[in-house]
């Protein structure tokens, strides 16, 4: 290359700098920021999980409901990983809970409790949202200026309503192909249009439907295979989840079957009108993407939990979230 070749590629390269560096570095600072954010909604939603367990058992005491304690007490003690179960437990003791017996102040303070859980996880999720949508940018992945800070995830917990959550069974099926990459849809809640997230194939089971045969449908339904039941492996996984879509509350129960294919075209032209609406595209993951992704997955554990079940079955069902 000549030299005035080099000079051209150098000042080339020095603009390339002196426009994309300061984006580059305000863009770090605000995705700085965001974590900071994220790590105090997330602390002040923990305080106000714990001055709920703190009330919940003062309350335990009054009514002499022994397990209520229990649930108190074990949602305090839960990690980080299972802390949505033992806390969505505690909320369902806590919605069953006859409260005519408590004192006024009590019973006050037992739903202030509640009501600063609930507006604490929604600033949570707020701060959640809104990191995870900037590291999803492409040149935030490529250049990796989320460093080496977590993927933060959203806290789903069942939300106090006078109305209880609508029992949900669900089958849901862990398609994967030859190369062990597992099938996922892309939607959103029609409340929380913003809030993408990825999932299994699967859906509820209908009244006296077989977890098999809705499994078995609703991959049909979805993707377009013909799948015989006895070709489902499992359920491997079992999932109890507490959600919220299009503002109606679930108590969902989740059973995951596994089923590999040689290969298979997708076809959704079978999608109810709803999931028409909602879910706006599908692809093939591999555990690696999965693990590395900043996209919100559920299950929470699929990456994790995966590799294991496609390399056989132990005839164990394991409880996941």
């Amino acid at each position: 290359m000549t030299s005035s070749g080099v000079a051209l590629t150098f000042l080339v390269l020095l603009g390339v700098v002196v426009l994309v560096g300061p984006w580059v570095l305000g863009t770090a600072n605000r995705l700085d920021r965001l974590h900071v954010r994220t790590d105090a909604a997330w602390a002040a939603l923990d305080a106000a999980l714990a001055r709920r367990s703190v009330v919940t058992r003062a309350v335990a005491v009054v009514c002499g409901t022994p397990e209520l304690r229990a649930a108190a007490d074990r949602a305090e003690r839960a990690g980080r990983a299972d802390r949505e179960t033992a806390e969505n437990e505690l909320s369902a003791l806590l919605d069953g809970l006859d409260r005519s017996v408590l004192a006024p102040a009590l019973a006050a303070e037992l739903a202030d409790a509640e009501q600063r859980v609930v507006l604490a996880r929604r600033v949570h999720n707020d701060a959640v949202r809104d990191t995870l949508a900037l590291r999803r940018w492409r040149l935030v992945r490529w250049l990796r200026l989320a460093g080496t800070a977590p993927t933060p995830s959203y806290f789903e917990i069942a939300e106090p309503d006078t109305d209880a959550p609508t029992p949900r069974v669900s089958a849901r099926v862990v398609l994967a192909d030859r190369e062990g990459r597992v099938l996922l849809f892309e939607g959103f809640d029609p409340a929380r249009p913003d809030e993408l997230f990825w999932f299994t194939v699967g859906g509820g089971v209908e009244a006296g439907e077989g977890l098999r045969d809705a499994a078995v449908r609703e991959a049909h339904e979805e993707t377009g295979l013909v799948v015989a039941p006895d070709a489902l492996v499992g359920p491997v996984w079992k999932r109890h989840v507490a959600f919220t879509f299009d503002g109606l509350s679930f108590a969902s129960e989740e059973w995951f079957f596994v089923h590999r294919v040689e290969g298979a075209e997708v076809d959704t032209s079978r999608f109810q009108e709803l999931e028409q609406q909602t879910i706006r595209r599908h692809r093939w993951w591999s555990v690696d993407e999965l693990r590395e992704t900043g996209d919100t997955v559920y299950p929470v554990q699929l990456a994790e939990v995966l590799p294991d079940a496609l390399d056989g079955w132990d005839g164990t069902t394991r409880s996941i979230r």
